[in-house]
C-alpha cells in the first residue's frame, strides 16, 4: 500500500497505460480521478474497477487541451476528495503527416493536447499539491522525442516539451515537497497499435529485450516514481524502452 490515502488523476486512463496506472494505484491504496476526453464508458469501467480494489474513483469526462474543462475535472477531484497529490499527464495523441504538409492547425493540435494539456493539468493541481506540502508530477513522453520520427516532428517537439517543463518544475516546486519526472516509453503493445503502422518498423523491437513492453511494465515505472521509492528523484526522464537507444 505505498499510495495510501492520496488521491492520483490520471489523464488519458480508459485504456492502455493510462488505465494500468489508474488500476495499478489503485491496487496500492490511491483514489483516482479516471480520464477521458470522450468515452464515458471505459472511463466508468476503469472507475469500477478501482472501486473494487477497495478506493475511492471518480470519472470524469475532459479534453485536457480545453482549459475551462481542465479546470471544472480539477474541480470535480478537489469536491470529491479535497485534495491532489499525483498527476500522471499521460493523454495524448501522435498524428503521422509531413514537415512540408503541416499547417498551423496539425502544429496547435498536437501542441495542445501534448504539452499545453500537461501545462493546464498542472497549473490546476499545484495550489493543492503546495497546499499541502505533497506532490508528485509524472509526464508521459516518447522515444520520438529522443530519436525522432519521421512524418511526426510537431508531436517530437510537443514530447520534448515535457522534459524541458519538468527540469523547470523541479528545480522551482521542490521546496513546496512536489517531485517533478518524466517517462519515456518504449514501443508498447496497446490496442492503439492494432492495426497501424508502427514507426520505424521492424526496428523499432531491435532492443536488447527484443520485444514491445507492457502497459503494467509503465503502471510500475509510475508506481515507482509516485511513491517515497523514488524520494531523492527529480526532474529526471526514466525511459522504459527495454533498452532501446533512445538518449
Amino acid at each position: 500500500m505505498k499510495l495510501e490515502g492520496r488521491v492520483a488523476l490520471i489523464t488519458g486512463s480508459g485504456r492502455n497505460i493510462g488505465r494500468a496506472t489508474a488500476l495499478k494505484f489503485a491496487s496500492e491504496g490511491a483514489h483516482v480521478v479516471v480520464n477521458a476526453r470522450s468515452n464515458e464508458a471505459e472511463a466508468n469501467a476503469v472507475a469500477s474497477e478501482a472501486r473494487a480494489l477497495g478506493v475511492q474513483a471518480l470519472a470524469v469526462l475532459a479534453d485536457v487541451a480545453n482549459q475551462e474543462q481542465v479546470k471544472s475535472m480539477v474541480a470535480a477531484a478537489m469536491a470529491e476528495f479535497g485534495r491532489i497529490d499525483i498527476l500522471v499527464s499521460n493523454a495524448a495523441v501522435r498524428p503521422a503527416k509531413a514537415f512540408v504538409d503541416l499547417t498551423q492547425e496539425d502544429w496547435e493540435f498536437a501542441r495542445g493536447v501534448v504539452l499545453d494539456g500537461a501545462f493546464y493539468c498542472t497549473h490546476a493541481v499545484v495550489p493543492s499539491m503546495v497546499e499541502h506540502g505533497f506532490g508528485r508530477i509524472i509526464y508521459m513522453t516518447g522515444g520520438g522525442a529522443f530519436s525522432g520520427v519521421p512524418d511526426r516532428a510537431h508531436v517530437s517537439a510537443a514530447k520534448m516539451g515535457l522534459v524541458g517543463m519538468a527540469r523547470g518544475l523541479a528545480t522551482e516546486l521542490g521546496p513546496s515537497g512536489i517531485r517533478v519526472n518524466v517517462i519515456s516509453p518504449g514501443l508498447i503493445d496497446t490496442t492503439r497499435l492494432s492495426g497501424t503502422v508502427v514507426p520505424g518498423g521492424n526496428d523499432a523491437l531491435n532492443n536488447p529485450l527484443q520485444r514491445k513492453g507492457t502497459s503494467e511494465e509503465i503502471a510500475r515505472a509510475c508506481l515507482f516514481l509516485a511513491s517515497d521509492d523514488s524520494s531523492y528523484v527529480t526532474g529526471q526522464t526514466l525511459h522504459v524502452n527495454g533498452g532501446g537507444s533512445y538518449y
